[in-house]
């Protein structure tokens, strides 16, 4: 069935269930071009053309792409309180899982957008400028707080560390 002659009938092509499954998504008129982004057209598995035809290797691939993409995120998770580069290694995760997953490729995306548009949004002069408003108050706060308790108690710690 031609995809082009569903449309000139009227009808729609029907879902395609290799796309539901995360493995490739296609436009319903076939043309990549109409109506379809750049970012469109890479959503799905990048998977190796060998492993794509066998769906046992595919599946086996799958598991293992998410495996380490698990380990990686997980690890990620366990650097937030510890030291470490606990986001990055979060989103490498999440790199490694849209390298084969539809959801993870956008919720990158979406990642992305929302970090560019915040970084936008901080080289705003009037933004910039609150920012260091607000900084500033909030350092004369702390420091009069800091003040008010050097002079009502002295420098002495609030725990008692001879005890």
């Amino acid at each position: 069935m031609n995809a082009e002659s569903d449309e000139r009938d009227g009808a729609a092509a029907p879902a395609d269930p290799a796309s539901a499954a995360g493995e490739e998504r296609k436009s319903v008129t076939g043309d990549v071009t109409e109506g379809v982004t750049k970012e469109d057209r890479e959503l799905g598995s990048r998977a190796p053309g060998f492993i794509k035809a066998s769906r046992t290797l595919h599946l086996s691939w799958q598991v293992g792409v998410f495996i380490v993409g698990l380990a990686v995120v997980g690890a990620g998770i366990v650097m937030l309180p510890l030291p470490g580069p606990g986001w990055l290694v979060i989103f490498g995760g999440m790199a490694i899982w849209a390298t084969e997953f539809v959801w993870a490729q956008l919720v990158l995306r979406w990642t992305r957008r929302k970090v560019t548009e915040a970084a936008q949004r901080a080289l705003d002069p009037k933004v910039r400028r609150r920012n260091i408003t607000l900084t500033v108050i909030g350092l004369v706060i702390i420091a009069v707080l800091v003040g008010i308790y050097v002079w009502k108690f002295g420098i002495v710690m609030p725990w008692k560390i001879h005890e």
